[in-house]
């Protein structure tokens, strides 16, 4: 006895302008995702975790870390970033995550007096006054912060208004902090811009360093992108940095400094946070 046929796509007779069922499930866990995401940030369920960026020769020692921003569900697991941060980026959500991601950064600043870190931002977060008031304020309470502290903003952000990010980046200079520009390479910035922007360093983008060892046009493409920040006289960063293999083939186009996996993952429990006195804040 056999059952009833299932039709191949059963979403076929769904009228059109209407919601096939599998539509409507992803619509729902999308909801349901960012629901969990916004409860998380209200109620600063939110933690940073810490990746060194090192230096490209030995004793290839952390120039500083970077802090990226967790948010966790009802049960303490990662809401993953991928899932969430596209639909957020140019919503009220993205700018409350940058504002949790800048204080947890801060605070980590002022309780580790030996740290230098790196946060993302969106070019999207300037003009928002809470984003403003809590890094004047740290600023204020200790004036010398900015010096320890990095702005990591993407090219596709920075490209969004970059009038307003050359002025924002011409203002903070005098605080001391520095910027670093995120996924360089990956075609969203105008040269005429680039020309105009204060970025202290550039992150290239990791579809070029997976594997470059093996891929001369990938290795074509660093090189130029590496000559570009010279020009500018710009650190030079690879970002998913993975193997032995590209590390080295790095190093011989003449990086700067590098970040990946091959140097250490992401952590919450950070070497330097464990010794006494201190703490990661969450």
């Amino acid at each position: 006895m056999t059952g009833p046929e299932i039709p191949e796509r059963p979403w076929a007779d769904v009228p059109e302008g209407g919601d096939s069922p599998i539509k409507a499930a992803v619509r729902d866990r999308d909801a349901a995702i960012l629901d969990m995401v916004q409860a998380a940030v209200r109620h600063r369920q939110c933690l940073l975790a810490f990746q060194p960026v090192v230096q490209a020769t030995a004793p290839r020692n952390p120039v500083f870390h970077e802090g990226l921003i967790r948010i966790l569900d009802e049960t303490g697991r990662v809401i993953p970033a991928r899932e969430f941060m596209p639909a957020v980026e140019a919503t009220e959500l993205g700018r409350l995550i940058d504002c949790v991601a800048l204080d947890l950064g801060l605070q980590t600043l002022s309780r580790t007096p030996t740290l230098r870190l790196s946060i993302n931002m969106s070019a999207r977060s300037i003009g928002y006054g809470q984003w403003m008031r809590t890094l004047d304020g740290a600023l204020r309470r200790d004036a010398r912060l900015g010096e320890r502290l990095v702005l990591e903003i993407s090219e596709r952000s920075a490209m969004t208004v970059p009038e307003l990010v050359i002025d924002f980046m011409d203002r903070l200079q005098g605080h001391g902090i520095a910027f670093a520009l995120d996924d360089f390479g990956s075609g969203a910035i105008e040269i005429r811009h680039f020309r105009d922007f204060f970025f202290d360093a550039v992150k290239i983008d990791g579809q070029f360093i997976r594997g470059a060892h093996r891929d001369p046009e990938a290795q074509a493409t660093i090189r130029a992108l590496i000559a570009l920040a010279r020009e500018f006289e710009m650190l030079t960063i690879a970002e998913s940095v993975e193997t032995r293999d590209d590390a080295d083939t790095l190093v011989k186009l003449g990086i700067d400094c590098m970040q990946g996996y091959l140097f250490g993952a992401p952590t919450v429990h950070p070497d330097w946070a464990t010794k006494p006195g201190m703490r990661v804040a969450g």
